[in-house]
């Protein structure tokens, strides 16, 4: 029933850029025109800007206006993770995680992630959960894998959410507690994940109907923020 995913920040959402050409490109790459946000991205990254640094990267890895080339994404995410970019700190780290552009890595997909975990970022909370879970780069640690599952799933991630319904499913990490993997799976079946409604169904299948009941106490508190 695990369903364990590597997640990359790949969307396009961000604070007002300070720079009037990076605003032209992201005009240019919210119609479309990458290679015109990639030209009019090209000289504020040049110069430092770290959102353009980091779109710069966004483009290569994607091969969006550009030919796709990881190792230019890789040169791009690491200037502005370097300067406190969270999301490129964590798609640094899948770049390391994954061996796109450079020797596979796990521990240093764990720093980067890290780094943009302790800022924050919801996507990378979930890879250094994966990394704890599966003792890649890390020592071992499903307590760990746990914690940091919980956190990204503060943030509304339903693939945390899963993977926290599975530990509790199986005690690992945690106490065995099939309410609280029920309610963790409803949770991430009510944000449109359907691992979320498959798995919530079949333990329904071992659960009383007053468990059942509790599990959907807790997911409502958790929701209104509760609990």
């Amino acid at each position: 029933m695990k369903r364990l995913i590597i997640a990359a920040v790949l969307v396009l959402a961000l604070a007002p850029p300070a720079w009037a050409d990076f605003a032209a490109g992201k005009a240019a790459y919210d119609r479309g025109d990458y290679a015109a946000a990639h030209k009019e991205w090209q000289s504020p990254a040049e110069t430092g800007n770290v959102d353009a640094q980091y779109h710069l990267g966004l483009l290569y890895q994607t091969g969006r206006g550009v030919p796709k080339d990881d190792v230019q994404a890789l040169h791009w995410y690491r200037k502005a993770a370097d300067k406190g970019h969270a999301d490129a700190a964590n798609n640094l780290g899948v770049m390391y995680h994954g061996g796109y552009g450079v020797v596979q890595d796990f521990a240093e997909a764990g720093r980067w992630y890290r780094r943009a975990a302790d800022r924050g970022n919801a996507t990378a909370q979930y890879n250094l959960g994966l990394l704890y879970l599966g003792g890649r780069g890390v020592a071992r640690s499903s307590f760990d894998a746990a914690e940091w599952f919980r956190k990204a799933a503060a943030s509304e991630m339903p693939d945390a959410m899963v993977n926290l319904g599975n530990l509790y499913l199986e005690g690992v990490g945690v106490a065995q507690d099939y309410v609280r993997a029920y309610m963790w799976y409803n949770l991430a079946a009510a944000r449109g994940m359907e691992l979320g409604r498959e798995n919530r169904d079949l333990i329904a299948q071992n659960m009383t109907s007053s468990e059942i009941a509790e599990a959907q106490r807790l997911s409502r508190e958790w929701a209104s923020g509760a609990l």
